[in-house]
């Protein structure tokens, strides 16, 4: 049942926004700085897990670290620009407010970097919580009593469920449907488009 007053987590990565085309990005920089030829096709596919996950397979595991770092520090200057706004994000927050309700962005991201997403694209949240995953987003959505989170990843199914939220899951990330299923989510939806009607009639 929806809670009163109404809180909305949502992920970032992938679902808000493409994180695409910045982290492909960031990634061609950092492995000119590195001498490392990082398959960034490969990388960028299946987006969600914290950077050094993905980073760990690709350099020794004493480079991992400070690489990292790096990532993070290369990040505003070439990953804020060229990252679009995912289709119905923003009417997505705006349903959440029609009903009173406010907005939790709950990410793995670095949350300077996050911050820089949203204020660029014009992602008027409540509040922004970064730096934690899978089941590690279920303090703060706890915390800030949400509901409801939304997100592309079976490890924000997890988060969701850690939380007794109830799970919603897009398509717009790297997890197919059978997958997020799979983890327990109860909705899926195709995209964001999608939500602020489910949102109505979860209301109602």
């Amino acid at each position: 049942m929806p809670a009163s007053p109404l809180v909305v987590g949502f992920d970032l990565d992938m679902t808000l926004i493409d994180t695409v085309p910045g982290f492909g990005a960031v990634l061609e920089v950092l492995g000119a700085e590195l001498g490392v030829a990082f398959p960034v096709a490969e990388m960028s596919a299946r987006l969600g897990p914290p950077l050094e996950t993905l980073l760990s397979g690709h350099l020794d595991e004493e480079a991992v670290g400070p690489a990292g770092d790096r990532f993070r520090e290369l990040y505003p200057a070439h990953a804020i620009a060229s990252v679009p706004v995912l289709k119905g994000a923003h009417e997505a927050l705006a349903a959440v407010r029609r009903h009173g309700g406010r907005t939790v962005v709950v990410t793995g991201k670095f949350p300077a970097n996050a911050r820089l997403h949203l204020d660029h694209l014009g992602l008027d949240v409540d509040v922004l919580e970064g730096w934690v995953w899978g089941v590690g987003k279920a303090d703060a959505l706890r915390r800030e009593g949400a509901s409801v989170y939304v997100g592309d990843h079976v490890h924000d199914v997890e988060g969701a469920l850690a939380a007794g939220a109830l799970s919603v899951s897009v398509l717009t990330g790297g997890c197919t449907r059978e997958e997020l299923l799979a983890a327990g989510t109860h909705v899926v939806l195709d995209d964001l488009r999608d939500f602020p009607s489910w949102l109505d009639a979860h209301m109602a």
